[in-house]
């Protein structure tokens, strides 16, 4: 009897080793990497990325995180490793997603694909280092394309570098140069301090600030005399200086935070970078003349985009959403819907008077500013390193789709109008063939 209970007592010894080494076993596989059979049970159960219209961006297929679109809107994406999202939206979401619930995107696959492609034509033909667009639906704010190039495609992506991962449209910084003049003619408009008419004197140059100020000089020949729509067109510096020099300090910086910039961007789902203003204590007449037109301050293409988004909208700034259900940030009046008719026509006429073959598309009536700026390099501005931007939205007279557009770095014909504005004009130009638009018969 004693030998029978001495037998069952090493069995059960035996058994709770084994159980106990079980325990141990599995604690490990998930302190040091999972084994194939538990990881695929871990990926099955994700959740989906998908579209507002149904497209799949990310899932699981057994054991694997597929992006079944490659590099499209990869940035966006991120990527998954063994066990959890590492970078953009895989990361964000992943206790959502790890929960099997879907994710869904208010990106338009068919305009995202156009912007990439178009930013790569881009940079690649003039040389560039990277790029990035934005696509706002006018009147939800919804993102519909967030682009960057170089492409990231998440399938593979222990092949590439940070910088090649990098969600460019939110985190870039970069100073939006004369795209700015859109949006402060639309608050000079608004105060009552210049028309479309109002004629200034504007020589190519022209001291701003006095004694301890600096000399402003204008890239594009014009007439001596311009008018506010001809200093749109020009893009005259000379003539921003004349715009703003009754405008008084606190006001205009007023306005420019209520377009977005120096603020924070009110968006749920990606970190998003803020650009800069200087504070009121250090405005004088030079710095409001330089933010006049876009210099000494700082931008997103983000921030850009839901800026000039405002101007399309009817005055109203609406907060850019990219996921579907997530609450969306503040909405405010800038402008009144009078003057936010006013520029879009003004924005109009830069395009159809001034670069109709750059920006424009025979039968359809486009809207929108180019920018060039000087890029700063250990505190001073380079002369050979530039940021060419476009910002601009369409139909003109009722508009549905804001666009922006940066490229950083090209080394030949950088400029806005040679450069950004036709990326501007071609993903125009996807999205009204998408619409199936037919041209207006009196612009043919």
């Amino acid at each position: 009897m004693e030998m029978k209970i001495r037998a069952r007592s090493r069995f059960m010894q035996v058994l709770a080793l084994l159980a106990f080494s079980m325990l141990v076993w599995a604690y490990a596989q998930l302190e040091w990497g999972l084994p194939q059979g538990v990881r695929r049970a871990v990926l099955q159960v994700r959740g989906s990325i998908v579209t507002e219209g149904g497209a799949v961006l990310a899932r699981s297929v057994g054991d694997r995180r597929v992006y079944p679109n490659g590099a499209l809107a990869g940035q966006l994406l991120g990527m998954m490793g063994t066990e959890r999202g590492l970078e953009g939206l895989e990361n964000a979401y992943d206790a959502q997603l790890s929960a099997g619930q879907n994710v869904t995107l208010t990106i338009d696959p068919a305009i995202q694909a156009a912007a990439e492609d178009e930013l790569k034509k881009g940079v690649l033909a003039h040389d560039a280092e990277y790029a990035s667009l934005v696509a706002l639906d006018v009147r939800t704010g919804k993102v519909l394309a967030a682009a960057s190039y170089p492409p990231f495609d998440p399938n593979h992506w222990r092949d590439y570098n940070d910088a090649a991962r990098r969600n460019r449209p939110f985190l870039d910084r970069f100073e939006p140069g004369s795209t700015i003049k859109g949006l402060v003619v639309a608050a000079a408009l608004q105060e009552g301090l210049t028309s479309p008419g109002t004629l200034y004197d504007t020589p190519m140059s022209r001291r701003v600030g006095g004694r301890f100020g600096s000399t402003i000089h204008d890239a594009v020949p014009h007439p001596k005399a311009l008018t506010t729509q001809q200093v749109l067109r020009y893009s005259s510096n000379v003539g921003m200086s004349h715009v703003v020099e009754h405008f008084p300090n606190e006001r205009l910086r007023r306005y420019l935070t209520s377009y977005g910039f120096g603020q924070d961007v009110e968006l749920t789902g990606l970190p998003s970078a803020s650009g800069t203003l200087q504070p009121l204590r250090r405005w004088d007449d030079l710095v409001r003349t330089t933010n006049a037109f876009g210099q000494g301050m700082s931008s997103t293409t983000l921030q850009l985009a839901a800026a000039y988004n405002a101007l399309a909208n009817d005055g109203l700034y609406v907060s850019p959403q990219l996921v579907v259900g997530e609450p969306q940030g503040e909405r405010r009046e800038v402008i009144s819907p009078q003057t936010a008719r006013t520029i879009r026509t003004l924005l109009h006429n830069v395009i159809r008077d001034g670069i109709p073959t750059q920006a424009g598309i025979k039968g359809f009536d486009l809207a929108g500013k180019t920018g060039t700026a000087q890029v700063v390099i250990d505190g001073r501005y380079s002369s050979s390193i530039y940021d060419s931007t476009f910002a601009g939205f369409f139909p003109a007279d009722r508009p549905r789709i804001t666009l922006a557009v940066m490229v950083h770095g090209a080394k030949e014909n950088y400029h806005g109008s040679m450069l950004a504005a036709p990326i501007y004009r071609d993903v125009a130009a996807a999205v009204l063939s998408k619409w199936a638009a037919l041209p207006s018969p009196e612009h043919e």
